[in-house]
């Protein structure tokens, strides 16, 4: 099964690895202000290697269970963005949930429409899934957008969906059929 892709000729998505922690711990403090209104309240051990150590940790236990799949988005050496697909459920539902975020200096390129391209066609070659979820909160148009035009649609509004910036936010809920394959059958 092959999860990494090419996404521009100097971006290439790929699945997280232990070793990543250091890069994605810079690209936190990097990003820090930038994600602050669409992430959770994070401790300061989250923005150290050894926070992103331990996420990883975690995280990778589940991949090898086939729970989650984490890609980053690599620039070189320098993570640029997260693709997570987490809650990944076999059997008749084979479906997944979508969270992800890109850098502030890569916005209004077109590379979060992209890689969210990328992980729905990895998800139904792949993976064999038959649809991914994702929400955002009420407010963030410009990830709409981007599920918009990476073929999602909007399915409903969820109110106090999230605990997010420290609050309990509304979210838009969006999905995108991949397939019609029966479940698990390969494209």
């Amino acid at each position: 099964m092959t999860l990494d892709r090419p996404l521009t000729d100097d971006i290439l998505l790929r699945v997280a690895t232990l070793n990543d922690a250091a890069a994605m711990a810079e690209a936190q403090v990097r990003n820090r202000e930038h994600l602050r209104p669409w992430e959770p309240v994070r401790t300061e051990r989250w923005f150290t290697t050894a926070g992103q150590e331990d996420r990883l940790e975690a995280q990778l236990a589940r991949f090898e269970r086939r729970e989650v799949v984490p890609w980053f988005l690599f620039q070189g050496d320098r993570v640029v963005g997260s693709m997570t697909l987490t809650d990944i459920v076999p059997g008749p539902f084979r479906s997944a949930s979508l969270g992800y975020w890109i850098a502030t200096d890569q916005l209004g390129k077109g590379l979060a429409t992209t890689a969210v391209q990328a992980v729905a066609e990895l998800a139904d070659t792949q993976l064999l899934l038959h649809r991914i979820e994702a929400s955002t909160l009420t407010s963030n148009v410009a990830s709409q957008r981007v599920l918009l035009k990476a073929g999602f649609s909007q399915i409903g509004t969820a109110p106090t969906y999230l605990h997010i910036a420290g609050v309990w936010q509304d979210c838009h809920l969006f999905q995108r059929i991949l397939n019609s394959r029966l479940p698990g059958e390969s494209p």
